[in-house]
């Protein structure tokens, strides 16, 4: 039996030009997890990560709160879909950067009608694959996982494949992974117990480690 712990990414940079990049406080997120984690006496292992520059950003800051490092296994089928292509499957028009709230609505707007006509088969996002594939990338990783890995193992991803993997292990339609994928938190943990035969569901979009007064500020979803 083990325990797969997921990790979605801490706060990157919306409509910032490099969204691949954490924000000041994304860092400190990610720090403040494997701080929590260190006072839990929590190890790992075995790391998996996806190849993006905020998987890898969050993994050392998660790192660093722990007081270590461990050899990391990269497997880009864990990296995030490309969203400005999901939105330019449904959306014609000139895509500006969000930065009102008005304007962070309706790019969550476009975003949700994007993921469910590419997911639904209906649009192909240019330079993207097809849903399936992309599934496929997600779920050969807990595949390998439970067939090679028992004890603790963390994996640090996106909202879009985290969400991918929660959906298949409920076997739930295209719009409850939707809805799982745009609550998922900054830093949240999801968790997963395994063995060779299945995957189950433990917990989803918890953030233990930033549930105190002095923390409640640091919360935050893109």
């Amino acid at each position: 039996m083990g325990q797969l712990y997921l990790v979605r990414h801490g706060q990157a940079s919306l409509g910032a030009d490099d969204y691949d990049q954490l924000s000041p406080l994304g860092a400190r997120q990610a720090q403040r997890l494997g701080e929590h984690w260190q006072t839990q006496g929590l190890k790992f292992d075995a790391v998996f990560t996806g190849t993006l520059k905020r998987h890898r950003q969050t993994l050392e800051g998660i790192q660093l709160g722990l007081g270590l490092s461990q050899d990391t296994t990269l497997w880009p089928g864990l990296n995030e879909y490309d969203s400005e292509a999901v939105i330019r499957g449904v959306h014609a028009g000139p895509l500006n950067k969000p930065s009102s709230p008005e304007g962070y609505r309706e790019h969550f707007r476009l975003l949700r009608r994007g993921l469910k006509a590419w997911m639904t088969g209906q649009a192909r996002p240019e330079g993207m694959p097809d849903h399936a594939e992309f599934l496929q990338g997600i779920t050969s990783a807990l595949d390998h996982i439970r067939q090679q890995h028992d004890g603790n193992v963390l994996l640090v991803s996106s909202g879009g494949p985290i969400s991918m993997a929660v959906g298949h292990v409920l076997n739930l339609e295209v719009d409850g992974v939707i809805e799982l994928n745009l609550r998922l938190r900054n830093s949240a943990v999801c968790e997963f117990s395994f063995n060779p035969k299945r995957h189950s569901l433990v917990s989803f979009n918890t953030i233990p480690h930033l549930e105190t007064p002095s923390h409640k500020d640091w919360i935050t979803y893109a």
